[in-house]
């Protein structure tokens, strides 16, 4: 109880100033759920709930998870906290769940449903519902994807996920790092010429361009979250090590990164069983 009086008397100070506008004229309490939270996203044709591996983001700018938070500097995938059998129990208690009750309300859902999980003691609970790929989750899970992404998307709609699941990469791991500008997710120049691109490519690594733009034939920073870079390893660690030689490779004035993303996974995973 002291705690949420302490976030409140936190709140309506740092909000004098209305520095949330609108949003801030109304406060919601609710239940603190403690653990470490999850990406568990599904292809859904209103019926049938096929999960994809899931993955977990890391929001805070700064290594160790410090600073503020952001949309997210970065993501791995598969989350081995998540277990086969833990997975199974997200998929039928909440994903399938939540499908079969929008089926049953008359309002049918296709496509992608991402729910954001809080592993707790007392099992998995949802933070929040998304109809759509996560960012930069979409980067390490599409990856994994041993089926044709065409196809899944057409059996999605046609209503056909059950007689032809997605099929996923096994025995591989993805990370993927944003490279942000200097400032964000406060303010930030735009217009920093970018190097390396190619270079990373080389490397068998993938590039997502997000906040960039071309600029008499050179590619610049537009935005806070400049670009990812992906790796797809057989392994975390060695995912994390592909990503960071990318980074390596590519420049640019002020660029922030971190260079422990997946490191909670990696930590899970050398703990004696």
């Amino acid at each position: 109880m002291l705690r949420a009086y302490n976030l409140l008397l936190y709140f309506l100070i740092y909000n004098k100033d209305k520095a949330f506008g609108a949003a801030g004229e109304t406060i919601v309490i609710e239940e603190l759920l403690e653990g470490e939270e999850v990406s568990c996203l599904c292809f859904t044709d209103g019926r049938t709930v096929a999960p994809m591996p899931p993955a977990q983001d890391h929001k805070r700018l700064l290594e160790g998870d410090r600073g503020p938070n952001t949309g997210g500097m970065g993501a791995y995938c598969p989350a081995p906290q998540v277990s086969k059998d833990l997975l199974l129990k997200i998929k039928n208690a909440i994903l399938q769940r939540t499908v079969d009750g929008m089926q049953q309300e008359g309002t049918p859902y296709t496509g992608v449903l991402y729910a954001g999980v809080m592993l707790t003691r007392d099992g998995p609970k949802v933070l929040e519902f998304n109809c759509r790929f996560g960012d930069p989750e979409c980067q390490v899970i599409l990856p994994l994807l041993k089926s044709d992404l065409y196809e899944v998307i057409q059996s999605t709609l046609d209503g056909l996920l059950c007689a032809a699941p997605p099929l996923w990469l096994e025995n591989r791991a993805a990370i993927t790092v944003v490279m942000a500008s200097q400032g964000y997710p406060g303010d930030y120049a735009k217009g920093v010429e970018v190097a390396g691109i190619a270079e990373a490519q080389a490397l068998g690594l993938e590039v997502f361009q997000a906040g960039t733009a071309l600029k008499d034939g050179k590619v610049v920073t537009s935005g806070g979250r400049v670009l990812t870079v992906t790796a797809i390893r057989d392994t975390l660690v060695a995912a994390l090590e592909g990503a960071k030689q990318g980074l390596a490779a590519i420049k640019f004035e002020g660029a922030v990164y971190r260079k422990d993303i997946g490191s909670r996974a990696i930590a899970f995973l050398q703990q004696p069983r």
